[in-house]
């Protein structure tokens, strides 16, 4: 990707921060270190984040083209049309080196004996098995269309394969299509699903069939992406309706939204190249040729379908969570969280300990209440049902569903209305507001008294995610910080965003101004020149007001260290501005996706896990929580997390003042991979877990009477 110089200015545009991020996931599908299969779905990764990215920014682009041709972006000043321009003549390049990368990628599969098979390639019997695959499951489904004045264009849903035609009849040249119908994306066409191919493929082949009485000038696979960013506040707002039965409507709005992009299967004619833009109203730009399929998503499932000793040597090594060694299998969790905080790091450790405390609540006579945030839960979700069987023992289960969480709304719509049919209170948030934040409130009746327990976490309530993401969990006993998660609740229920809180940061309004504040003590102690210092984890910085105040303290003279996975707005290194700021990002088998805040040195720290990221959306759209750390063991544990993120050597890469990011190695030092560091820590420490303080207390009383 061509680089933007530096010219002196600490600030990254947005849009070009997140596609170098996405270069960093296709550089993955390159590591000649990682297997080769686990490096197509790298491949496939990207090209789904890229569609995304699409639908999202680009549509939401080119919506404020329209309603406000004159806004202009905060921190490099660029135009939503000079936004997209950019965008457009760095992504073509990109096509071009994820059709390199798929071709050493099917290069490699092919050397171990597997294929995506062309038909020139076929042999007689898998020519005759393709051929009746395509006569008895494709082509009594397929609903091909040819345009001309009694049959107009069709609407194409995003996201849908297409076989798209120019069509000869009599010396007039017409367009034809075919949506490839809904089959399995792959025909395995020997008993190991070693050789196989695609159904877009398929239909590609027999698009001569279908046009038997027409002759085909010129045909590919296409893909067309279609803006996402319905908007769902302003609809909403002042209506008296049902926020669910909305979702819905603009659910299925969403499919019939205006193109933003226009995929094709290999090069085009310049004749079908207007053809499209014309059809499709998008510029030239907007389409992009691709040699490589467009769909790779197949590459998740062809894990469990070819043979177990191939996977052993082009798959990962199968990864299970440990027991956390703070944990202990069949105490009560409700006593083991009152003895001690329990921090639990996924995936590294199990989500089990979570799911059995909302159990345990479930059944337990002293519970009255469970209330919980929830912005993507898995499809089978225990923890959802465990909700549903605390309703049905008659708790008071208070459900703060958030259904606009993108692309997962369906799933949050299903869920709400089974939650809701089981006896829970659900509601949906604020219009303007997303709730982002993940918390748990148990309140329970102990010896006549109210008693708070509350579990705050870094990422989703998802048993699925937490497999395959890095984020941590905090379960305390804190009273404090019970009071504080039972006025967070208060105040969700009667839609106050302007709650006032002694430990937990809230964003919109308790959130922000904190954490500048934090940033202002590091400063003042630089300036007296005393030690200063800022280490922040996250998945992207945009937050101007934020980075502003991140260049004041690097000018004054703190020593700031960032990792940043994804968007990073702030260009370190910048010589006058940011040359005391150092950014990561770690891009690595898991999802980094944790929140970690630590503001000053190791002796006085102030430390915290949270929900949000520093970018605008978070600090002030959206409901986020960051819950202090008191523990000093946790403390600890979090501090050296942050050292090992810190050196990894082998899976981060430096951000430099030009806007490059560059792949650290070892060099002389020994390979640190950090996630797999944590992943063989915990392995490790659940071979030794720690007695729990009740159990050293006991020890120590004995250790005493013996002496005497």
């Amino acid at each position: 990707m061509n680089e933007m110089k530096w010219k002196g200015s600490p600030m990254e545009n947005r849009e070009r921060s997140w596609l170098k991020f996405n270069e960093r996931v296709m550089e993955e599908a390159d590591c000649d270190a990682t297997p080769v299969l686990e490096r197509l779905k790298f491949l496939s990764i990207f090209t789904t984040n890229l569609t995304e990215f699409f639908m999202v920014r680009v549509g939401t682009l080119g919506d404020c083209e329209i309603v406000d041709p004159e806004f202009r972006e905060n921190k490099t000043n660029m135009s939503a049309r000079e936004q997209l321009d950019m965008i457009f003549s760095l992504v073509a390049p990109l096509y071009k080196k994820r059709d390199k990368s798929y071709e050493r990628i099917a290069s490699a599969l092919s050397k171990e004996g597997i294929r995506r098979v062309k038909f020139k390639d076929m042999s007689e019997n898998e020519r005759k098995l393709t051929e009746r695959y395509f006569k008895t499951h494709m082509q009594p489904i397929l609903s091909p269309s040819v345009i001309d004045a009694k049959h107009p264009f069709p609407h194409i849903p995003g996201g849908r394969l297409t076989i798209a035609a120019l069509l000869e009849e009599k010396g007039r040249t017409q367009f034809g299509i075919i949506p490839v119908p809904n089959v399995d994306k792959l025909l395995f066409l020997n008993s190991q699903n070693t050789r196989y191919i695609a159904a877009e493929d398929i239909l590609n082949h027999y698009a001569d069939t279908v046009f038997s009485m027409y002759n085909i000038k010129e045909k590919t696979i296409l893909r067309v992406t279609r803006n996402a960013d319905i908007t769902t506040d302003d609809e909403f707002a002042d209506q008296d309706i049902d926020f669910r039965q909305h979702m819905k409507k603009l659910l299925k709005k969403r499919e019939r939204l205006a193109p933003v992009r226009v995929e094709t299967r290999g090069k085009m004619s310049e004749t079908f190249q207007k053809y499209l833009c014309e059809r499709f109203q998008v510029s030239k730009a907007q389409i992009f040729a691709s040699e490589a399929p467009l769909d790779l998503s197949y590459a998740f499932s062809l894990e469990g379908q070819i043979p177990d000793t191939m996977r052993s040597r082009l798959c990962y090594t199968p990864f299970a969570p440990c027991a956390s060694p703070l944990v202990q299998g069949k105490e009560s969790l409700f006593r083991q969280i009152t003895r001690r905080d329990i921090l639990l790091s996924y995936p590294f450790e199990s989500m089990k300990p979570l799911l059995d405390f909302i159990k345990e609540a479930a059944d337990d006579h002293s519970v009255l209440s469970i209330k919980i945030t929830l912005y993507r839960i898995a499809k089978e979700s225990k923890l959802a049902e465990y909700l549903i069987r605390a309703a049905e023992n008659g708790k008071e289960v208070f459900v703060l569903m958030e259904l606009r969480a993108r692309f997962d709304e369906a799933n949050n719509i299903d869920w709400a209305q089974r939650l809701e049919d089981a006896g829970c209170r659900v509601v949906y948030g604020f219009d303007g507001y997303k709730v982002h934040s993940k918390i748990c409130l148990i309140t329970r009746r102990e010896n006549g008294r109210i008693r708070h327990y509350t579990h705050i976490a870094t990422g989703n309530y998802n048993e699925k995610t937490a497999r395959q993401y890095t984020d941590l969990c905090l379960l305390t006993a804190n009273q404090e910080i019970g009071e504080d998660g039972a006025e967070f609740f208060k105040n969700m229920a009667i839609s106050n965003l302007n709650g006032t809180y002694k430990h937990l940061l809230v964003a919109p309004n308790h959130f922000k101004t904190p954490v500048l504040e934090l940033i202002d003590r590091e400063i003042a102690l630089a300036t007296q020149g005393k030690p200063a210092r800022i280490i922040a984890k996250m998945n992207s910085l945009t937050d101007k007001k934020i980075i502003d105040r991140l260049v004041t303290a690097s000018r004054a003279g703190v020593q700031i260290q960032l990792i940043v996975r994804g968007i990073c707005c702030l260009v370190p290194g910048v010589p006058g501005k940011t040359d005391n700021i150092s950014v990561i990002s770690i891009v690595g088998r898991f999802l980094e996706h944790s929140r970690i805040y630590c503001f000053g040195t190791q002796e006085r720290a102030k430390l915290y896990i949270a929900s949000a990221d520093f970018m605008t959306r978070n600090t002030e759209r959206r409901v986020e929580i960051a819950v202090p750390l008191y523990d000093e063991r946790i403390r600890t544990r979090i501090l050296h997390m942050l050292n090992i993120l810190l050196a990894d050597n082998v899976k981060a890469r430096d951000l430099y003042s030009d806007g490059s990011y560059v792949l650290r190695t070892p060099g002389s030092n020994p390979p640190l991979d950090s996630q797999m560091y944590f992943a063989k820590e915990a392995a490790e420490a659940a071979l030794h877990p720690e007695p729990s303080p009740k159990r050293i207390s006991w020890w120590r009383r004995l250790f005493r009477r013996d002496k005497n």
